[in-house]
C-alpha cells in the first residue's frame, strides 16, 4: 500500500510553472527501480575495495587512479534522478536508505563469513586469506559510500525537487545537469577521503588524483546518460497511470 501523500495539485496561474506532479510509489515502476538501485550500491561496495591504476596520462605525472566499482556507481545517481523526478524526494530518500541498509547487512555478512573457521588444509587457509584481503576492507568502502552517497544524493534530490517546484514539469534537462554536478562533487570528496585507506592510497597526491578523476568521470558519465535518463523518465511518466491521473487533475481548469 502506498503511504506517501503528495499535495493535491492546483491549476497553475497564467505565466507560472506548470506545477509539480509525482507518481504513487505503488505504481508499476518503483519496485524495479529500487531493486536496481540496491543491486548497484551493493556491487559497488564490493568492487570499490579494489584499487585500480591505468598508468599515467601521456606526458604528465598524473596517475589514472580509480577503484573497481567505478563503472557501476554513476548508475546509482542515474537511478536516483529517475526516482526523484518520478516519485519525489521522500521516495528517493527511502530508496537511498534501503540501498545502504542492504549494503550494511552485506558488509556485516562478509565479516561473519571471514570470522568462521576455515578448513585447516593449505587450500582452505589460502581461501581464508583471500577472503580477508578481498572482503575485509569492504566495510570501510560501505561506510565511505554511505557518508558520501547520503550527502551527495540528498543534495541531488533536494536540487531536483526545489527546481521542479519552481519550474514545474518544464526544465527536466536543466534539473538533471545541475543536480548531478553538485551531488557528485560532494559525494566524491567524502567518499574518496574515507575509502582511500581501503584501496591502498597513501599520499595526498594519490588522493587528489583519485578524487579529481572520480569526480570528472562520474559527472561525465551522468551527463552523457542524461538523454537516456530523460527518455526513460518521459516514458515512465507516459506509462504510469497515477502520474497521468495527477497530471490530468493539474491541467483541469480551476473551478
Amino acid at each position: 500500500m502506498n503511504t506517501e501523500q503528495h499535495p493535491t495539485p492546483t491549476a497553475p496561474q497564467p505565466g507560472s510553472p506548470a506545477g509539480a506532479v509525482y507518481a504513487d510509489r505503488g505504481s508499476s515502476h518503483f519496485d524495479i527501480l529500487l531493486a536496481a538501485m540496491v543491486t548497484v550500491v551493493v556491487l559497488s561496495g564490493i568492487g570499490a575495495a579494489k584499487g585500480v591504476s591505468f598508468g599515467h596520462f601521456p606526458g604528465t605525472g598524473f596517475e589514472i587512479i580509480t577503484d573497481g566499482g567505478f563503472f557501476l556507481f554513476p548508475l546509482a545517481y542515474v537511478l536516483g534522478d529517475i526516482i526523484t523526478e518520478l516519485y519525489g524526494a521522500r521516495s528517493a530518500r527511502r530508496a537511498i536508505i534501503t540501498s545502504f541498509a542492504v549494503s550494511i547487512l552485506a558488509s556485516i555478512s562478509y565479516q561473519v563469513i571471514i570470522a568462521l573457521p576455515p578448513f585447516p588444509d593449505e587450500y582452505g587457509l589460502a581461501k581464508q586469506a583471500a577472503l580477508e584481503l578481498a572482503l575485509g576492507p569492504v566495510w570501510i568502502v560501505v561506510l565511505a559510500g554511505l557518508a558520501g552517497f547520503l550527502a551527495g544524493q540528498s543534495l541531488n534530490s533536494f536540487v531536483v525537487t526545489r527546481m521542479k517546484q519552481r519550474m514545474g514539469e518544464r526544465g527536466l534537462i536543466a534539473r538533471l545537469f545541475t543536480s548531478s554536478g553538485l551531488g557528485e562533487l560532494v559525494d566524491t570528496i567524502i567518499f574518496c577521503s574515507i575509502a582511500s585507506v581501503a584501496i591502498g592510497i597513501t599520499t595526498v597526491e594519490q588522493w587528489a588524483e583519485y578524487t579529481i578523476l572520480g569526480f570528472v568521470y562520474k559527472v561525465a558519465v551522468q551527463y552523457a546518460m542524461i538523454p537516456v535518463t530523460s527518455a526513460v523518465i518521459r516514458w515512465m511518466k507516459r506509462t504510469d497511470r497515477s502520474y497521468q491521473r495527477q497530471l490530468a487533475e493539474l491541467r483541469e481548469p480551476a473551478a
